[in-house]
């Protein structure tokens, strides 16, 4: 199944989408896609419904509403860092022996073709596309492969905007440079794991105003999905609906000669075979 939460921000109401031009409301058998829906079994008991609605004729149709993120405020967004074999060496850093951890701020949360605001006094905001983790239960000292994917809910496409003066010459964690508001833009969907038959072979992209910067497979992961999962199990609880970002691809605007950073007006688009695309305008702050 491919979640999704469409409608003004703050408003948005949980969907299931069908294809291209409809899907099926969702919103009077939960709430959200939210700690609630995840921990409680949430897909498996939606399955059945959506599947007899779709035969039903119950569908509606796109007609432009806004997209919002597919899952509702987590606990925490975890953010991998370096864990693409090409990405460290662009930014001139060894390859870590073990996964780098950092935090992002739940509320940069935002939707995947919102605007990405330039936080005041930034030089140097950037992109990163990435594969998304949705957890589906609460873990902890995951022992097995098996163990972790039962963990996990789904994937996501997701932006990990971060603004690289804050995060490397600020003195103090990646954090501050990760958690401005819309600073994590996620979705169009949560695909299920099932839509997918080897989450290590999917092609990422990504674009700033229409050139190519990013091209990449999750086949170059260091440490895949199951393993951060479980890795990440070992130090922390994972709550139902946090989000665990798994690290991009070489091409951030950082690794270019001189830097490419972004400016107010410019667009990126990031795409993930199975996890649609994404749109962003990027604006000033006021």
């Amino acid at each position: 199944m491919k979640l999704m939460r469409i409608g003004a921000r703050g408003a948005e109401r949980p969907i299931v989408r069908v294809d291209d031009a409809t899907y099926v409301d969702v919103s009077d058998l939960t709430p959200d896609f939210d700690e609630a829906f995840f921990g409680g079994a949430g897909i498996a008991g939606l399955e059945a419904e959506v599947s007899a609605r779709v035969a039903a004729g119950r569908v509606e149709r796109f007609a432009g509403d806004r997209i919002g993120a597919p899952i509702a405020r987590p606990h925490q967004i975890i953010g991998i860092g370096m864990n693409f074999a090409e990405h460290a060496p662009e930014l001139g850093l060894p390859v870590p022996p073990e996964p780098l951890i950092f935090s992002k701020s739940p509320n940069a949360l935002s939707g995947p073709d919102d605007d990405v605001v330039i936080p005041r006094a930034s030089r140097k905001t950037d992109y990163e596309v990435e594969l998304g983790v949705v957890i589906g239960r609460r873990s902890m000292y995951l022992q097995s492969d098996d163990e972790a994917a039962a963990a996990i809910a789904g994937y996501v496409l997701a932006n990990d905007v971060s603004e690289r003066e804050f995060q490397q010459e600020r003195s103090g964690q990646f954090m501050k440079g990760k958690s401005a508001p819309t600073f994590c833009p996620v979705g169009p969907w949560l695909a299920t794991p099932d839509e997918f038959a080897d989450i290590r072979s999917l092609q990422m992209t990504s674009t700033v105003n229409g050139e190519v910067r990013q091209n990449g497979s999750t086949a170059t992961m260091i440490f895949g999905p199951l393993f951060l999962v479980r890795y990440l199990s070992q130090f922390l609880t994972l709550e139902p609906g946090d989000l665990v970002l798994t690290g991009t691809p070489p091409g951030v605007g950082l690794g270019f000669t001189p830097p490419r950073f972004l400016a107010a007006g410019d667009v990126v688009e990031l795409a993930i075979d199975g996890l649609g695309t994404q749109r962003q305008t990027l604006a000033a702050a006021g």
